[in-house]
């Protein structure tokens, strides 16, 4: 939504004072100054071959100013030896700049999200706070307002060396004849038709007329030197497989219906473009040529010497040719009814569909529900469950050949975007295909299993999102940063030009990208960061413009200030897409090592505080540990209040599907996982990583209706939607929150997930299901009622409003019901159990087991801080083998925390001292291998405790902490209160409640489902519908799970394991 256009051009003119000293434009004659050598960020790149260069608007300077080909690219010669650069220090002398900045001016969070607010002065002590430093970016973020900016004759004003744009942060010099450069230091003179006089504080007064001098995200409309020729009308391709598995699944008649439903929406009428093209194990193409009362199929079976018929009818406009394309819709699904072929020849579908668009780019949306068989890019099941779970997993996550990553960088150069939809019912290779949206800066969607009934409302309204979402096309995108620091990676979905220029064919209201800081100098010389980001784009409506988004941070020598603005939420989504960087270049153990790495260095750092220990400038070791007692003043110091979720966030970051090990993740899903947890903005993030289940059966009688009045924004945790519906009550991620006769809605923003009790409330069934029991009912045939009661309707409104955002276009949920005791369905909603032991390697910490390794000093590491790489499992107990401890004791009682919250740590003070001891599994399935191949003895049976046996059906017990040879048990996780989870202690407060003693315990345990009746393990693979059913045979390649464990072979002994905690010699 933009607001009326500004016209700074037409401004009145002020003139310059007389240029008594008046700088010249350009650098100084030679003589005296050294050689400036720009940081990497600067440095020139080759302009990409996308038909879009862009040429610097003219100004009226007396100085000619060199072509500018992309949002900040330098112009050459700047830098030459021998001569001075304006602004700069010289030889001998550094000059710091003490900035004089608005604070108040910056860019909505909803558009960027940096890790923290403040940026440490020296690398040193970026090094000693041990926070990453970085930032999540969502340039066209929805329901933000940005004013647009006509230039006027003085053309977009922007730094001569950089070519930063003029922001609100730059500084003012000699009343306002030149600007020194916030990201460079350069000085530039300021074009006469630009002048205005400075205020008794230094800033123009015509700031506030002016919106890029007084806010932090702007527009730019783009004179046409900016590009080399004219913005390109919309253009939609659709590329859809017709296979047999397509028409039987429904798919084929859930896209048509999707499509046909958009059409009308689509951006850019009366201008957009259209076209088909249809494969199996032959490509069809369909002329739609204006007049034609039936679409004319063309078939090419020649998958080698494949040409394209008719190619000026291929692809028509819209409302030229409205009706063709309406009855062609119409008869898609039945065209294909009677089809036997089970191949696809995606490649040779890709080649054909890229020569009919190459000339005008636009968005191509890709509908596959076979593995590519035929042609170019055609792909072998790979699946091997042999080294799943172990470290060469990482090779069923990376790409299988190179052909779709060199197709995609064809297609980002010819301004073409791929948005994938997958519909596998066995192997599909998505770890493959993603190269495609990856490297074109589209979207990927899998649908395993896809069912036209239960899965067709959800796919049907993604896909119109997609088509009708606000879009810029033909993007590219460079983030710049002050001198002093460096941008050293970026994160999304992008192809990189050079080294800092992103190309983005296309870019929309979802499209999310992050980027690490890191320091280029030991010390800034500058109050100040900024960093700027400027999108050049062509809008739906054919307007080529430049989003320019700036943010300036203030700079601190105190560990203290960079500690406490930490964005928990915006610090975990960074720290994810890191670890799936890393995960993707080595392996999935590493990544998890370095995430919970991270989070252990963080929280130690926040209780040390600004301690002065540096030398010659540079941080110092911290002295060793091993000499002072374990209950150090550091060890006592509560974590920060903005820190407290942190630990949370990490385990369950570890435990997602993701990155969690073990070996029921099938290849497929992981690779999907990973992907968009890549792109996912923060909110969103956090959400997916640490779901919210929400307790219906006690609902108040609010729940689930809208709020009369705008919540305030500390309440705004406890509704959703635009109607502010209010939201249940907000539970811990543990099989302890659950009971027989509770309902509860699990939703991690793109599954929801309904657990029903057995012993549910029969009235509250009738009203969801129009049955009073569960129990004997094929659960494929239940379907959630969304009105006739008010139950129901609440529910359906609960739903709904957790799918809403601010933009137009909302998702519908698929709602999966999982009941009691389900030995599929419930294994799956089990992961996103995070406070309870997984059962994979490096998994077994529960809540508060983590909390005691954060809490614990680095002298009970036996000198070395933080967990072995790969976060394998803890050592084994001393005092040899013993029994399974069942459960934790009861959950003592917390104070209540902030509503809507998941739960904060528990109290230092109460946990356990040594290093957490290895769970063992349920029955037949194996422990962890440990050095050499052993395997780890389970723990002493604690005897103070009362064994906890799990819901049946629940597979593996939650195991709780393990307890130490002298001293009490340590707490369970914490109890829930009415409004949600607790955030933690407050500061200062460490002493608990005790645990519960027996009766206690089995007043708590009246209300948990009944223990199983035989111990069983949890299923090894997901269920049908999702990602398979039952192992398949050998050779069948199935899309099913992988073997049962006690039916294969151990997985091989990892040599060069590092030890476990408490066994470094140090």
């Amino acid at each position: 939504m933009m607001n009326q256009q500004q016209q700074p051009g037409g401004f009145q003119q002020q003139q310059p004072p007389p240029p008594g000293a008046s700088f010249q434009q350009g650098p100084p004659p030679p003589g005296g100054g050294q050689q400036f050598q720009q940081p990497p960020q600067f440095q020139k790149s080759p302009p990409p071959n996308n038909g879009m260069m862009m040429q610097q608007a003219p100004n009226n300077m007396n100085t000619p100013q060199p072509p500018m080909g992309h949002p900040g690219m330098n112009p050459q010669g700047m830098s030459q030896p021998g001569m001075a650069q304006p602004g700069m220090a010289q030889p001998g002398m550094q000059e710091y700049f003490e900035e004089n900045i608005d604070t108040s001016i910056s860019v909505p969070s909803p558009i960027l999200s940096c890790t923290t607010s403040f940026i440490p002065q020296s690398a040193s002590l970026a090094h000693s706070t041990k926070v990453p430093l970085g930032a999540v970016i969502r340039p066209l973020a929805p329901g933000e307002e940005c004013s647009v900016v006509q230039p006027g004759a003085a053309g977009i004003v922007r730094c001569k060396r950089c070519r930063t744009y003029i922001n609100a942060f730059v500084t003012w010099l000699e009343n306002g004849r030149t600007w020194r450069c916030n990201i460079c230091t350069q000085r530039n003179e300021c074009p006469a038709q630009y002048f205005c006089h400075l205020d008794d504080n230094g800033q123009r007064r015509d700031r506030e007329q002016r919106p890029e001098l007084s806010q932090g995200v702007v527009e730019f409309i783009a004179p046409s030197e900016y590009m080399v020729r004219p913005p390109q009308p919309p253009s939609y391709f659709f590329v859809i497989d017709v296979s047999l598995a397509s028409v039987q699944s429904g798919m084929l008649k859930s896209v048509a219906a999707a499509i046909s439903k958009s059409l009308d929406d689509l951006p850019g009428s009366p201008r957009t473009q259209v076209g088909f093209i249809t494969f199996d194990d032959s490509v069809h193409y369909y002329s739609f040529k204006a007049g034609l009362s039936n679409p004319q199929m063309l078939v090419v079976a020649d998958l080698e010497e494949l040409f394209v018929p008719a190619p000026d009818d291929l692809l028509v406009n819209l409302q030229e040719s409205r009706d063709v394309v309406d009855v062609f819709l119409e008869n898609l699904p039945s065209m294909f009814q009677r089809t036997t072929s089970v191949d696809a020849c995606l490649g040779p579908a890709l080649k054909a569909a890229f020569t009919v668009t190459k000339h005008i780019g636009g968005k191509m949306c890709v509908f596959q529900s076979t593995l590519p068989t035929l042609g170019d890019g055609a792909l072998v099941p790979r699946e091997n469950y042999q080294i799943m779970g172990t470290p060469d997993e990482v090779k069923l996550l990376r790409p299988a050949q190179n052909w779709y990553k060199d197709t995609a960088i064809e297609f980002s150069r010819a301004q073409i975007s791929v948005d994938m939809f997958l519909f596998p019912r066995a192997y599909i290779d998505v770890a493959t295909l993603s190269d495609l949206p990856k490297l074109t800066a589209g979207s990927l969607k899998t649908y395993p299993g896809f069912h036209y009934g239960s899965d067709g409302p959800k796919f049907e309204s993604e896909l119109c999102r997609t088509l009708t979402q606000t879009t810029a096309f033909e993007a590219v995108m460079r983030i710049r940063c002050t001198r002093g620091m460096r941008i050293s990676n970026f994160y999304g979905n992008f192809y990189i030009r050079g080294t800092d220029l992103l190309a983005l064919p296309n870019c929309n209201a979802d499209s999310t990208f992050a980027f690490d800081l890191v320091h280029d100098e030991q010390n800034l010389n500058s109050s100040v960061v900024t960093v700027q980001s400027a999108l050049l784009y062509t809008s739906s409506e054919g307007e080529r413009r430049i989003r320019v988004i700036t943010q300036a941070l203030p700079v601190t020598n105190l560990a203290s200030d960079v500690i406490q603005s930490v964005d928990t939420d915006a610090l975990t989504a960074l720290i994810a897409k890191q670890g799936i960087d890393i995960a993707s270049k080595t392996n999935l153990d590493n990544a998890r090592g370095k995430i919970q790495q991270v989070c252990v260095d963080v929280i130690r750092a926040s209780k040390e505080g600004d301690k002065p220990r540096t030398v010659s400038g540079y941080a110092a070791p911290p002295p060793q540990m091993s000499s002072q007692p374990s209950g150090s003043e550091d060890d006592k110091k509560p974590i920060p209040e903005n820190l407290r979720l942190l630990p949370l966030y990490t385990l369950a970051l570890m435990k997602s599907v993701a990155l969690r090990g073990g070996t029921d993740i099938h290849p497929d899903e992981r690779a999907h996982a990973m992907h968009r947890l890549m792109n996912m903005w923060v909110t969103d993030s956090k959400h997916y990583v640490y779901p919210r289940m929400f307790s219906l059966h006690d609902m108040s009688s609010n729940a689930g209706l809208p709020c009369s009045t705008e919540p305030a924004e500390d309440e705004m945790e406890k509704f959703a939607g635009r109607d502010y519906i209010e939201l249940p009550d907000v539970k811990n991620l543990t099989v302890d929150r659950l009971s027989s006769n509770g309902i509860f809605l699990l939703d991690n923003g793109m599954e929801m997930y309904l657990w029903v009790g057995r012993s549910s409330d029969p009235s509250i069934l009738n009203s969801l299901f129009g049955t009073n029991s569960l129990e004997g009912i094929d659960m494929n045939q239940v379907q959630l009622q969304t009105s006739g009661n008010d139950f129901a309707s609440r529910l359906n409104a609960i739903v709904s409003a957790l799918r809403e955002d601010p933009m137009p276009q909302t998702t519908v949920a698929k709602v999966i019901i999982v009941r009691e005791g389900d030995p599929g369905l419930e294994s799956r909603f089990f992961w996103s159990m995070v406070e309870d032991s997984a059962s994979f390697n490096g998994g077994t910490f529960t809540y508060s087991d983590f909390m005691e390794f954060i809490n614990r000093p680095p002298s009970a590491q036996g000198g070395q801080p933080g967990m072995p790489p790969g976060g394998r499992g803890p050592p084994p107990p001393p005092g040899g083998q013993g029994q399974m401890q069942r459960g934790p004791p009861g959950p003592p009682q917390m104070q209540q925390g902030p509503p809507g919250m998941p739960p904060g740590p528990p109290p230092p003070g109460q946990m356990q001292r040594g290093p957490p001891q290895m769970q063992q599994g349920p029955p037949g399935q194996m422990p962890p291998p440990m050095r050499g191949g052993q395997s780890m003895p389970p723990p002493p049976m604690n005897q103070n405790s009362h064994p906890q046996q799990p819901p049946r059906g629940m597979g593996a017990p939650s195991p709780g902490p393990p307890q130490m040879q002298n001293g009490p048990p340590p707490p369970g996780p914490p109890q829930m209160q009415n409004n949600g989870p607790p955030s933690g202690p407050p500061p200062g407060q460490y002493d608990g409640p005790p645990p519960p003693g027996p009766h206690q315990m089995q007043h708590q345990m009246q209300n948990r489902p009944p223990p199983p009746m035989q111990q069983q393990m949890p299923p090894q693979g997901p269920p049908p519908g999702q990602y398979g059913g039952p192992p398949p045979p050998p050779g069948s390649g199935s899309y099913g799970a992988p073997p049962q464990m006690q039916n294969r072979a151990p997985p091989p002994p990892r040599p060069n394991m590092p030890p476990p905690p408490g066994q470094y010699r140090g």
